[in-house]
């Protein structure tokens, strides 16, 4: 089985199309840590000519892979009336014979908020998104995840590049969204 992640999508589609057709053609579901369509009325980082909301919707709505989604702090009702696939705060899903919990962490702000979570839901991959940065590291009994950014103006990590992940039998695996780089990854 192989399971894409994303997150911080903020409405680029073109950036999402470009994750699909490189990383995740193959994957039986893809799951996405929040902020899909909108970036919020406090961000101000977008950029006209590859920022379209509808059309990410109209791609995430026309999928042949599902999605599940969990809600971001720039997801709103409005996103909820456009997507077929409902938004949650957070999502459970057990897949490659792991727990996997999925929450944008805007509501978790510390290692040891999601730390909490992580252990009172008994997951072994717990995703995050929020802060456009990738992680990737074993806490306890825990893996941690954040894929990152698929946008280049959004990206918090020092040399700006923008990523996904995807979940394989073997392990995970960041990816440079450009170049297709092996940023991070861990074995199980």
């Amino acid at each position: 089985m192989k399971i894409g992640v994303i997150s911080d999508t903020h409405g680029y589609d073109p950036r999402v199309a470009m994750a699909m057709e490189k990383f995740f053609a193959d994957a039986d579901l893809i799951l996405h840590a929040g902020d899909v369509l909108n970036h919020g009325a406090r961000n101000v980082n977008y950029r006209v000519d590859d920022y379209n909301p509808k059309a990410l919707a109209e791609r995430i709505n026309g999928s042949k892979i599902p999605f599940v989604i969990a809600r971001g702090n720039g997801d709103s009702e409005l996103d909820d009336d456009v997507l077929e696939t409902p938004i949650a705060p957070y999502a459970h899903v057990f897949a490659n014979g792991k727990r996997i919990v999925v929450n944008h962490g805007h509501h978790l702000p510390t290692d040891a908020d999601k730390d909490k979570m992580a252990a009172h839901l008994h997951a072994d991959i717990f995703i995050s998104g929020h802060v456009h940065k990738t992680v990737l590291e074993r806490r306890g009994k825990t893996i941690f995840l954040n894929p990152g950014t698929v946008s280049p103006y959004l990206s918090n990590r020092e040399d700006k590049r923008t990523s996904v992940a995807t979940i394989t039998d073997d392990g995970i695996k960041i990816f440079d969204l450009d170049t297709g780089d092996v940023l991070e990854s861990l074995n199980f």
